[in-house]
This record gives C-alpha cells, sequence and structure tokens, in this order.
C-alpha cells in the first residue's frame, strides 16, 4: 500500500500496567487515491519507529466497501524495504513492476521486495465486499537495501495449538518455521486464542516482540489489548503469555525480530538512510525512471500516484529509544 502521509505525526505511547510492556495506540489515517479507506496506524511513530526490522503497521477494517468501490491504490514506488500484506476477509489483486498479477487472499502471505525500487498497484476484486487485513512493511539492512525486485507467496498451514490456533508466515514459533527467506531475523504470526484460554509461548529471548490487536481482546503480560493497539515487549524474556478472558475468540498479529539498530530515513513510500537519498528517489520517481520499471495491467481510476512534495525542512532519521 502507499503510505499517503509524507511525514506520520506522533502517536500515542504509553505504559499500562503489566511488566515490561508498552502499549502503542494507532491513529485513524486515510489511505491510498480517490477511493481511500481508513487505517488504523501503529507503526511508525516517535516513541518507536522499529519492531525489530518491521518499520510500518496498518490495521484496516473490517469495512464495508461494496457500495465505496473497495481499495484502489494506483501505481506507486518502492525502496529499501519489503512489504507484507495480510488479510483477514477480502481479496486484493497486487500487481509489480516485475510482471507479478497475484492475489492477496485471507491467511495467505504476499510479500514483495523493493530493494532498489519497484512499483506496484492494488485494488479490492469486484467480489469483495468486507475488507480486513493488516499491511506491514520490513527495513532492509544497508548491505541488501538495494537487491533485485522479488515476490514471493506463501500459504502457511493453521496450526492447532493448547487453546489456539496459529499461522506462522516468517520465521519460526511453536515447532514450525516459514520457507520464505528474510535479510535479517524475523518472526510473524497470526494467533487466535479461544474464549477463556492462556496460549503460553516459547519466543526467542534475543528479539524484541509486538502483539497487534485485531479482534477481541487479549492480555499481554497484564496489559489489556483494544482493537488496532500494540503491545511492546523489549528482548530478554523467552516465554510470552497471551489471555483471552472474554467471550469470543481473540485474534492477534505476533511480530519480532532483533532490534533493528541502522539509523532509517522514512518518508512517504521510500526507506533511505539520508535526505538526499529520499530527494534522490523522488526526482526518479516524478520522471518515471526505469529505476522503479512499469506496472502492466492496472485498470484503476489514475494511471499512477504523484509522490507529495519533499517537507521544507531535512528529513531526519528515525530512531527507537535506547
Amino acid at each position: 500500500m502507499s503510505n499517503t502521509e509524507a511525514d506520520p505525526a506522533e502517536l500515542l505511547c504509553r505504559e499500562r500496567p503489566g511488566e515490561g510492556v508498552t502499549v502503542l495506540t494507532p491513529r485513524d489515517v486515510p489511505l491510498g487515491g480517490p477511493r481511500a479507506i481508513r487505517v488504523r496506524r501503529t507503526l511508525p511513530q516517535r516513541q518507536r519507529s522499529l519492531i525489530g526490522a518491521w518499520c510500518f503497521a496498518d490495521h484496516y477494517g473490517p469495512q464495508d466497501v461494496s457500495e465505496s468501490g473497495g481499495m484502489d491504490v494506483a501505481p506507486h514506488p518502492h525502496t529499501g524495504l519489503q512489504t507484507a500484506s495480510w488479510l483477514f476477509s477480502g481479496e486484493i489483486e497486487h500487481r509489480d513492476s516485475i510482471g507479478t498479477r497475484a492475489m492477496v487472499r485471507p491467511g495467505e502471505l504476499n510479500l514483495m521486495t523493493a530493494g532498489y525500487g519497484i512499483a506496484h498497484s492494488e485494488m479490492s476484486t469486484p467480489d469483495t465486499s468486507m475488507l480486513h487485513g493488516v499491511q506491514l512493511w520490513i527495513a532492509l539492512p544497508d548491505t541488501h537495501r538495494d537487491t533485485t525486485r522479488d515476490f514471493r507467496h506463501y500459504a502457511p498451514p493453521l496450526l492447532e495449538l493448547p487453546g489456539a490456533t496459529a499461522r506462522v508466515f516468517l520465521g519460526s514459533l511453536a515447532g514450525t518455521t516459514s520457507p520464505v527467506p528474510a535479510f535479517t531475523p524475523l518472526l510473524g504470526a497470526e494467533l487466535t486464542v479461544e474464549p477463556g484460554a492462556i496460549l503460553a509461548l516459547d519466543i526467542d529471548p534475543a528479539f524484541e516482540h509486538g502483539v497487534l490487536q485485531d479482534i477481541g481482546s487479549v492480555t499481554v503480560a497484564g496489559a489489556a489489548l483494544a482493537t488496532g493497539e500494540l503491545a511492546y515487549l523489549a528482548p530478554g524474556d523467552g516465554r510470552l503469555e497471551l489471555e483471552n478472558s472474554g467471550a469470543e475468540p481473540a485474534r492477534v498479529l505476533l511480530l519480532g525480530g532483533t532490534p533493528f539498530t541502522e539509523e532509517l530515513v522514512m518518508w512517504w513510500n521510500f526507506v533511505g538512510r539520508s535526505h538526499e537519498e529520499i530527494a534522490e528517489y523522488r526526482e526518479a520517481w516524478q520522471a518515471q525512471a526505469d529505476r522503479f520499471g512499469q506496472v502492466e495491467g492496472y485498470q484503476g481510476s489514475t494511471a499512477w500516484l504523484p509522490a507529495p512534495t519533499l517537507p521544507q525542512v531535512r528529513i531526519k532519521p528515525r530512531r527507537n529509544p535506547a
């Protein structure tokens, strides 16, 4: 997806009851083009820009799009990152400048690597009446940020756990490992916890983790989460417990990774290392340069999505707290 905000404003971040847990509260923003949908944006924010290499998290829906026409995000660029699309309901057509045409469906990972530069579009299918999902970005480390374009699709099997189910789409959890390669140590999994159940998981103590609440409500180390909130847990603990004390199933995404220590400059849809790089990426996109390639077959509202105007001040790197 395209980030319609050139410089995301500060979000809310506050301590909640629960040792070592910080809850990040999202804000609503419009996403993409003339048929914008509303999303709940949790990452980045000034207090915390990344969890591992996860540098962007938009949670949206469930939203009835039967009358609005659904999602229509015209061809737009990316650099220095991967996009991870994960749906709970609905269907989205993905096209990119590699020549990929793929469907994003519930419970299936679509992972696109931008590297040096890529362009892609996203449109919900005509039969989609309800859209509900998460769009995630993964920052590429400096040694791989100019890698070649790539696209991977993976449908993880449903894993039965005591009082819960899981789909592990990146990394390893509960004895299962995703075959999708990553450029830094990462974890991505969908977890559904049954009413009244406590799910205890062994996790990598070298990772920091985030629990993004979707439906229902879970408690993480004493911190109860509302829809769209994300609980951050620092490295050091090898055990994670999620409790669902409600009467309905609770679904979350578990994101994790080793702390990403490189400084990133993030603006619009670009991830770089300096203001000058971002300006270069923008100029190349506005000129429709070969760096990003062309998206073929897109039948949406406009040929491509122009970049916003650069801010009058230098774009500063985003840092996590020590």
